[in-house]
């Protein structure tokens, strides 16, 4: 029998110092569709997460509202738990530091690493970082504040255990330099490299001026450091220190998963500790960017973090997961905004892959009572390309999520949700069904349903409530029994009668500003010089449009920018010279299909840069009220060059 791949994925347990934001949200749903994805693929998948509830911090803010620190985080702890379920969120296991098992697993460590020397007593006088729970040397604080957080420092003095890790230096730089997949992205690696050859201080591992903590074995009055406590927590889950299956099966782990702050803990301290214990340490440690609100990090002093179970209450959570995977690059920092929500879930959720299910099973309905036809064996070539574009698709996504680029993945099977909108528009199945022979009409049917019935598997790991829905008025069943090797093209069965529901996405309709106080009339002008109201009421004169030089120009080459899914760049002659204008249209063209066209440009535009990309004009495009758009061309009879007026 052959065995299964195996993935042993965590994400850091969280702080219950509060309610958990829109950046926790990000890490877990990128973890649990992580998850989804393998276990898809047909690998074993086994997926951590928790809270982190000891430390100074927590004994403060629980003193604060009067109640034990115990009492404080199991109210917090239980909201955790509450925005996971809501954001369908599938872990294998919560561990909880104040659990039992793992009080058992961080004295055995510290006990481990005791016994072999690498931890002693002494006396520690330095900076503490409360916030952070952060041991800091004086010449690495910045403005005699914390360098992570700028908050201010403490000084403290007090008899401490500490952990011998300068001795492991060497060593560990020798593995991130024969294992570079270590740490990653690159600019982490590079980070924590620099941080090590610095110098490595010996770290400070107990603390005697509070008790909130796990105790050192043999120590009284000493608590454990809260990160030393913290990190053992990835062992913990596998029932460590016993000799467990859990352990034997699943160490070491695959990816810890954590945002770009705490790398230094996870990529220094954390496979440290793990060479004391001699055992292997984790294939990858990723340190992704933050989720940033306008443009800074969120943070509750700044009064710019965003409630995940409000954005659910009013968005669903679809859009919200679907939002946070495909905006945000994944390693690097991304913006949130609830206007960019609205239009991503606008664009790629209604407009392209909810329009898609709806208009072909209203179709479907009209043509052929709802019943899947059974495709002609000829197929045309404009078929033959929506059937290249989705075999071979779901190992393309594959190959992307083990390389962890997540955005890229989904903005690939978006790619093929956009070549079937625009199958629909090339094969007019409405004219088709004026033919009495209806075979042709069969098979354009089929193989928009066909794609639908992929996109299905292929969206289900990261916006699961989606898959379920298309699965379901597609007239299948049995959704989580497929795999990977389902998104084959050809599986759907003819004679299935489906059931189309209510559009799954329908448009968030934006509430228009108030508009500003209207400007003191004008005169009245003359009767010979009074103009015709124009679109929206907006009037303008001819002297007006005059301004504005639109031309034609002939587009000769396209390409996506990268990083931004919603742009082309293209190199375009507009007759008397050739220039690049980025445009916004990337989701409903591939770079191919504008090549050779010509369009209508405003020349007179003022040059801007767009994702750092110059844009020396802009294109003029037709958008439908269902969301479709158009790039407006005229033939080949026009030159470029030629003046539209």
């Amino acid at each position: 029998m052959t065995t299964k791949e195996r993935y042993y994925l965590t994400t850091p347990i969280y702080y219950p110092s509060d309610n958990l934001h829109i950046g926790h949200a990000y890490t877990t749903t990128v973890a649990d569709s992580l998850a989804r994805w393998h276990r898809f693929a047909g690998r074993e998948a086994y997926f951590v997460t928790g809270s982190d509830e000891h430390g100074q911090k927590i004994q403060r803010a629980a003193a604060a509202k009067g109640v034990t620190p115990k009492e404080y985080v199991d109210e917090i702890v239980a909201s955790f738990k509450d925005l996971w379920e809501r954001l369908n969120i599938k872990y294998d296991d919560f561990v909880r530091t104040t659990d039992e098992r793992h009080h058992r697993a961080v004295q055995a460590v510290f006990q481990k690493i005791y016994a072999k020397g690498d931890i002693y007593k002494s006396a520690y006088e330095g900076w503490y970082c409360t916030p952070c729970e952060t041991f800091w040397l004086e010449n690495r604080l910045e403005d005699g504040n914390c360098p992570d957080c700028g908050r201010p420092v403490e000084l403290v003095q007090e008899e401490s255990y500490f952990f011998r890790i300068s001795k492991y230096a060497d060593r560990l730089l020798e593995h991130i330099e024969q294992h570079p997949e270590f740490i990653q992205p690159e600019s982490r690696r590079n980070e924590m490299v620099n941080f090590i050859k610095s110098g490595l201080e010996d770290l400070c591992v107990s603390r005697t001026t509070f008790d909130w903590g796990i105790p050192v074995p043999n120590a009284e009055g000493h608590v454990i450091y809260v990160w030393f406590d913290a990190l053992t927590n990835y062992l913990t889950a596998l029932g460590y220190p016993e000799p467990t299956e859990l352990m034997e099966k699943w160490w070491p782990a695959d990816l810890h998963l954590v945002g770009k702050e705490i790398m230094r803990f996870h990529t220094i301290v954390w496979p440290i500790m793990l060479m004391a214990l001699d055992l292997p340490l984790p294939k990858t440690v990723f340190g992704h960017g933050w989720l940033l609100s306008d443009s800074e990090k969120m943070s509750k002093s700044k009064g710019n973090v965003v409630d995940p179970l409000a954005l659910i209450a009013e968005f669903g959570v679809d859009p919200i997961r679907y939002f946070l995977l495909r905006e945000i690059s994944f390693g690097q920092d991304g913006n949130f905004s609830r206007r960019a929500l609205i239009e991503r879930t606008n664009a790629d959720l209604a407009n392209d892959l909810g329009n898609l299910l709806n208009r072909t099973l209203s179709m479907l309905n009209r043509y052929f009572d709802g019943v899947v036809p059974e495709p002609a064996a000829a197929l045309s070539e404009v078929d033959r390309d929506l059937i290249n574009h989705a075999n071979g698709l779901g190992a393309k996504v594959d190959d992307l999520i083990k390389d962890l680029k997540i955005n890229e993945a989904l903005a690939s099977i978006w790619r093929l949700v956009g070549r079937a909108n625009k199958y629909v528009d090339e094969r007019a199945p409405w004219n088709l069904a004026k033919q009495e022979d209806k075979a042709e009409l069969g098979t354009v049917m089929y193989n928009l349903l066909e794609t639908l019935r992929i996109v299905a598997l292929l969206v289900k790991s990261f916006i699961p409530e989606t898959g379920a829905k298309i699965w379901a008025q597609l007239g299948l069943e049995d959704l989580d029994q497929n795999t990977l090797a389902d998104t084959e093209w050809g599986r759907l069965t003819p004679g299935i009668q489906t059931r189309k529901g209510d559009p799954i996405f329908p448009r968030i309709e934006v509430e228009k500003e108030e508009p500003a106080p209207a400007p003191k009339k004008p005169e009245k002008p003359k009767a010979s010089e009074e103009k015709a109201p124009g679109p929206e009421g907006v009037l303008i004169g001819i002297e007006d449009f005059m301004r504005c030089e639109l031309v034609i120009a002939e587009v000769l080459e396209a390409s996506r920018i990268q990083g931004a899914d919603r742009l082309l760049k293209l190199q375009v002659d507009i007759g008397s010279e050739k220039r690049q204008i980025v445009a916004g249209i990337a989701q409903h063209y591939e770079p191919d299909d504008l090549v050779g066209k010509r369009i209508v440009v405003v020349k007179n535009l003022k040059p801007a840069k767009l994702r750092g990309e110059l844009s020396q004009g802009m294109l003029l495009a037709a958008t439908a009220p269902d969301g479709r758009l158009e790039v407006v061309s005229v033939s080949e009879a026009i030159p470029a060059g030629s003046r539209v007026k």
